[in-house]
């Protein structure tokens, strides 16, 4: 049943591909080729008469898939024997049809798979899809084989990194509840989980993927192997499938020197080392011994362990020895278990611990990364201030300059006004002695003014002559006489009132010539000689 669903898989792409018009329906020429050549791959029986009694031209036109699935099963999928024809040339004649029609490689010519990768991973997809039609990939098979291939190109990937890889993918997928094949490979071709590999990295770790999950190699890697005719050892490319042991002459497989049945007749045993040949073993069939050498201990280990279980019923000589060193082998690997056990019990360990440090490392970084803006604020804020201070310090520096400008200014104006002050203290004494010498000129001004007009009334009387018969008026002065002394003594007080006048007329002021101006009436001429009647009317200065 398991061969059945995996070739009706197949066989449904081709279906498909001959549907040109997407209609679940295929004309009858093109189903009888298909069936033709499903006849050749899998190596069955042709019946002609079958084949043209079931497609016989007539008015029923084209045949959906469930109309072609009874000739299916009765004449060709019924006839299959699993062993008799080769799978994977069954495979290509399935992907011939289908790719031709739905596979698209990169346009630009920058596409990361071969046709033969593509076919693999077609393979591959169609492995591991569910048996439900139109054939789809869970997300969870996906992820499966995406570490698979990045597992054998030694590519580490993350759960959270496949998770966002398929959320990607997720709206194509939504409707049909998974990715298509041809989704599959657009995903391989995109390089979007790739990590920038090269396209012969990602071949090789297809095709070995392909050779594990399809091909059933349990094993495979270079040995020595001795020639069983002329006994001479040759390198060869061995490949431990489940019921034989293939070997080629390199490991791209085109060239295939033999095959070694394993069955319950067949035995390994461990061979001591000879001929310059070391680590060697060799497996005995009912008809032949193949010795082979391993490059070291190890690899001759691995193989002899994976092909043991096919050795158990073997009969000879060596079989006590092989079981007791397959005893001890199983005690060292008991050991080596519990050591593995042990290990990763401490490696848990040491992760939980790791984690607790790298928690605590990044709360560390965390508390640092908070502290670093604090300092950092805080140094800002002290620029700030810095700055606030500078600008204080010089506004306080620009206020004193003022201050002590405006204070030299204000002494400048105090010492002017004590000036001021001074010389208005020295103009009000000057006034006060200007005015006490103009009330002494004014006294003497009047004094002055008194004796000049008596002393022109005396000179009138003086200087008018005397005509016979003219009598001299009687004065009670006239009883004392002439007295030439006090002539002389008013003529001295003339003098000395005239120096004094001339004196003073060249220190006075203007305020004392508006004095004496106004001393004289306002009249600016100079005093003159009072008229004989104004003489006449004076009265005589006092003695």
């Amino acid at each position: 049943m398991a061969l059945r669903k995996e070739l009706l898989k197949s066989i449904w792409y081709a279906f498909t591909a001959l549907d040109v018009e997407k209609s679940g329906k295929v004309s009858k020429s093109q189903l009888k080729v298909l069936s033709h050549n499903l006849y050749t791959v899998l190596h069955i029986p042709h019946d002609p008469v079958a084949l043209e009694e079931h497609f016989r031209d007539d008015d029923d036109g084209p045949v959906s898939s469930q109309g072609y699935m009874p000739y299916l099963n009765k004449y060709i999928l019924d006839k299959v024997e699993e062993g008799a024809f080769v799978k994977e040339h069954f495979d290509e004649l399935c992907w011939t049809l289908t790719a031709k029609k739905n596979y698209r490689a990169g346009s630009n010519g920058n596409s990361m798979l071969s046709n033969q990768d593509a076919f693999r991973l077609w393979c591959l997809f169609n492995f591991l899809s569910e048996d439900k039609y139109p054939l789809i990939m869970v997300p969870d098979e996906v992820e499966y084989l995406l570490k698979k291939v990045l597992s054998s190109m030694s590519l580490e990937v993350s759960l959270a990194e496949l998770e966002e890889l398929l959320a990607q993918e997720a709206p194509a997928a939504q409707t049909t509840g998974g990715l298509s094949v041809w989704q599959f490979l657009e995903l391989f071709n995109s390089g979007r989980c790739l990590r920038g590999v090269g396209r012969d990295t990602l071949s090789m770790a297809i095709h070995e993927v392909y050779q594990e999950l399809i091909q059933d190699v349990l094993k495979q890697g270079y040995l020595w192997k001795r020639g069983h005719l002329r006994r001479n050892w040759a390198e060869r490319w061995f490949q431990l499938q489940p019921s034989c042991l293939c070997y080629f002459g390199s490991e791209e497989c085109k060239e295939k020197r033999g095959t070694i049945p394993l069955d319950g007749q067949c035995c390994v045993e461990v061979l001591p080392d000879r001929e310059g040949k070391r680590c060697m073993f060799c497996v005995k069939t009912a008809s032949r011994t193949y010795e082979m050498s391993a490059s070291d201990t190890r690899q001759r280990q691995e193989w002899t362990a994976v092909t043991y279980p096919w050795h158990a019923d073997c009969r000879g000589p060596a079989r006590a020895s092989m079981q007791a060193e397959m005893e001890l082998k199983e005690e060292e690997a008991a050991r080596q278990r519990q050591r593995i056990e042990e290990l990763e019990d401490m490696q848990q360990k040491l992760q939980e611990a790791l984690q607790l440090e790298v928690k605590a490392r990044r709360d560390e970084e965390a508390v640092r990364l908070a502290q670093t803006r604090l300092l950092e604020e805080e140094e800002e804020k002290l620029k700030r201030l810095m700055r606030m201070k500078e600008d204080q310090e010089r506004y306080i520096e620009q206020a004193q300059q003022e201050k002590q400008e405006l204070q030299q200014e204000m002494a400048l104006q105090s010492r002017s006004l004590q000036l001021a002050q001074q010389q208005l203290e020295e103009v009000r004494q000057n006034r006060q002695r200007a005015d006490e010498d103009v009330e002494a000129a004014k006294r003497k001004l009047r004094q002055a003014s008194t004796n000049v007009r008596h002393w022109n009334v005396q000179m009138n009387r003086l200087m008018h002559p005397i005509e016979p018969g003219d009598k001299r008026p009687t004065t009670s002065s006239s009883f004392t006489g002439f007295q030439p002394p006090l002539l002389a003594r008013r003529d001295s007080s003339l003098k000395r009132l005239t120096r004094w006048g001339s004196q003073g007329s060249r220190t006075a002021s203007p305020s004392t010539s508006e004095q004496q101006k106004s001393l004289n009436g306002g009249d600016e001429a100079p005093i003159s000689a009072s008229s004989p009647q104004e003489d006449k009317l004076d009265p005589e200065p006092e003695n």
